[in-house]
């Protein structure tokens, strides 16, 4: 559903927006009328009329190579003002100085007690380098040689987007999309673009409009309750706070600081916080990541999020970057700043409080029940509406969500480990003899294969369905770290992150094969949580009887994996540790603990890879298989090679995996309809009407979301579901 829809006939008029930006850039570009009729000239704003002195001069300075394309029809871009011209080839060095600007920052838009106003003007793309640098320079002239202009006739230009082009080793470029305004009477018809060179007329992101519905709010008796405070929380509980519907949000984690406080507490030995940990908390399990911003899906809400974000405090380069990241260590300020604008837009935020129960009556919610995280004590709240956003580790919330009688399905996830890689390895894999270029900054990687099914040692029919099965790379985390990311107590969960720098010495990414329905066994809907369960207690368990501490992790290099041997490189010795304090010290001395300098096994011999492990609880030495899925582990083994091939060196016998990765995604789907609320498992499936019980799944743990952009705008999308019920009353 577009803004557009969810406005309603009360909204229509408003201007006030999550992101805020007015539809045209901030860098000098707009410079007068959009008329496109004769009169007064304008400066920017290309002559309509014949070629001009300066442009015939301008054609003959630039020629029409031979890598012009054959023609140009321009009439596409009559009566644009600016024109978006992507595919450009930039150097690197227009690279060394940032094209954002604090001047460019979105500003949030505050409630006015009257009626919403428009936001203030700002930028929908960032302002040019500093005018007459070196990196101007450079970017103008990419330009104009992509136009077949002089670079004097490039007025003046915003980036739009920009990426690594790293195809050609030999020749390693940025490649970006700017929008240009031309000189005066530099005609359009005229320009000569180079092949490869896309030029349209540049049309600038809509902002998102929330409409003013607080005349239509619900008593303060019944409220909207928001379950959750991840991407898909925060985002529909902004949305729904300054529409003025006074949402009530409930986390049953911790608020940020008091959860950075507990997993640094975790991290560094202590013991784990079921109410604040890498899962639980402010932020949801995304805030301890890289803060990743990319995503597969296509939605103009995209370009909102990250205006929000940016709003908050993210850095200006996420409206430009290809592939966006916000850094483990801005995340929490951001987040924390989003809560502060929604409750200072009316919406009310309570941390340690779980979503305990869901009462219906007719069908629909009518109340829920809310329980403190510490002390269990409960309390019953009258609920219109219940947005259920609790993320993939709620896994009693799939348990509530069954027994309230809600149609809950299987869908398929993933599990496996996080490969370890020096971050050097990989610059240089990628980036070849330009790695070390500080434009460029650390290198990632996303590949994905897939691999024969087999079947007792032997591979499973070619012609059948499910004769293979995808392994793939998921999250990486360039410069980053080894995550601790247990949510319960006798498990053990990695993850990954990054802070925004991206400079620790080691990259990991989790290393992943797909789990289908049809691998679990049986018919209950909760199979996948009890493997995930399985797999997470029997590492714990592994890595313990091998002469671990409590949390510490499994982990095995690549080399031994694929050969079938136990890694020994810093292998602890002795029994599993004893309950005395003295034998968890013992133990805490035998683990290998991040930093550690590993010697080179056997089976590792020919490789001159040294990866310390940076997971914070240490690991140990073992077999993976022993915590594993056998189905798993032959996918990574079959994967490995396969993945090696398209980038040299991941499969090095001295990489270091460690394990398990079990929570990239949930592995239960709550079932919706298109009206965004949940199906009761009574509902008959060939119904034509739409689910009323006013319970709307939502993000991740849902089953509708695989990221921090996916979940915000699914989040979005129901806050704008739900402002469109209200405003059609």
């Amino acid at each position: 559903m577009s803004s557009r829809d969810a406005r309603g006939d009360k909204g229509a008029s408003t201007g006030k927006r999550v992101g805020g930006n007015k539809r045209m850039s901030g860098a000098k570009l707009s410079t007068g009328s959009k008329g496109t009729g004769g009169g007064k000239k304008v400066a920017g704003r290309p002559h309509r009329g014949g070629k001009t002195k300066s442009q015939a001069s301008s054609r003959q300075r630039t020629g029409r190579p031979s890598h012009r394309v054959a023609s140009f029809d321009a009439s596409a871009l009559e009566g644009a003002e600016f024109i978006e011209v992507s595919n450009v080839a930039l150097p690197l060095d227009a690279g060394l100085e940032s094209p954002a600007s604090e001047v460019n920052r979105p500003t949030p838009v505050p409630l006015s007690t009257e009626t919403n106003h428009p936001a203030p003007a700002t930028s929908a793309a960032s302002p040019a380098p500093a005018e007459g640098s070196h990196a101007e320079s450079l970017s103008r002239a990419a330009i104009a040689s992509a136009l077949g202009v002089a670079p004097e006739d490039v007025a003046s230009f915003s980036l739009v987007k920009r990426s690594v082009d790293a195809r050609k080793k030999s020749n390693v470029h940025f490649n970006a999309t700017y929008a240009v305004s031309l000189a005066q009477g530099v005609v359009y018809d005229a320009l000569s673009p180079a092949r490869g060179v896309n030029v349209r007329a540049y049309d600038p992101p809509a902002p998102l409009a929330i409409p003013d519905l607080r005349s239509l709010a619900t008593s303060s008796d019944e409220r909207i309750v928001v379950a959750g405070t991840g991407p898909a929380g925060l985002f529909c509980a902004l949305f729904l706070a300054e529409a003025g519907l006074r949402p009530l949000v409930v986390e049953r984690g911790a608020a940020v600081d008091e959860r950075t406080a507990a997993i640094e507490s975790f991290n560094a030995g202590g013991p784990l916080d079921a109410a604040a940990n890498v899962q639980f908390g402010e932020g949801g399990a995304g805030t301890f990541s890289d803060g990743k911003l990319t995503t597969g899906t296509k939605s103009p809400h995209i370009r909102h999020v990250l205006e929000a974000f940016v709003q908050a405090g993210a850095p200006d380069e996420i409206l430009w970057q290809a592939k966006p990241h916000i850094g483990t260590d801005k995340l929490p300020a951001v987040v924390k700043s989003i809560r502060e604008r929604i409750i200072s837009a009316g919406g009310e935020v309570r941390f340690l409080t779980r979503l305990a129960d869901i009462e219906l009556s007719g069908g629909a919610v009518c109340s829920v029940a809310l329980e403190d995280s510490r002390t269990g004590a409960r309390e019953v709240v009258e609920a219109s509406r219940v947005i259920v956003a609790c993320g993939h580790s709620a896994r009693d919330i799939f348990e509530l969500a069954r027994d309230r009688g809600f149609a809950l399905e299987r869908k398929p996830f993933s599990m496996g480990v996080r490969i370890e890689h020096p971050q050097s390895l990989i610059n240089r894999a990628q980036y070849g003899a330009a790695a070390k270029h500080t434009a460029l900054g650390a290198a990632d990687y996303k590949m994905a294969v897939r691999v024969p099914v087999r079947a007792n040692g032997t591979r499973a029919d070619a012609t059948s369905e499910n004769a293979t099965r995808g392994v793939y790379t998921f999250c990486m985390c360039p410069g980053g770290e080894v995550v601790a990311a247990a949510s319960e107590e006798g498990g053990v969960v990695v993850n990954g992150m990054s802070r925004f720098a991206r400079d620790g010495e080691n990259s990991n990414s989790a290393l992943l094969a797909d789990v289908r329905p049809d691998d679990l066994p049986g018919n209950d809907v909760m199979e996948g949580v009890r493997l995930q369960r399985e797999v997470e207690h029997a590492a714990f368990e592994l890595a313990c009887r091998n002469g671990g501490v409590p949390y510490a992790a499994p982990a095995q290099t690549v080399g031994d994996f694929l050969s079938g041997a136990t890694s020994s490189s810093g292998q602890a010795e002795g029994g599993q540790p004893g309950g005395t304090v003295a034998a968890a010290s013992e133990a805490r001395r035998r683990t290998v603990v991040p930093g550690s300098h590993r010697r080179v096994g056997a089976s590792e011999s020919h490789s001159r890879l040294v990866v310390r492990p940076s997971y914070p609880r240490g690991v140990v030495w073992c077999d993976l298989r022993k915590c594993l899925p056998e189905f798993i582990c032959d996918a990574l083994t079959q994967g490995l090679p396969l993945l090696d091939a398209k980038l040299h060196g991941f499969a090095d016998p001295g990489a270091v995996l460690t394990g398990p990765e079990t929570r990239s995604s949930s592995p239960i789907r709550m079932v919706r309809g298109e009206n965004f609320q949940a199906r009761l498992a009574s509902d008959l499936p060939d119904s034509d009407e739409g689910p009323a019980t006013r319970v709307y799944p939502c993000g991740e743990g849902a089953g509708y979301a695989g990221g921090i952009m996916s979940a915000a705008v699914d989040g979005l999308r129901v806050a704008e579901a739900i402002a469109a019920e209200f405003s059609s009353r």
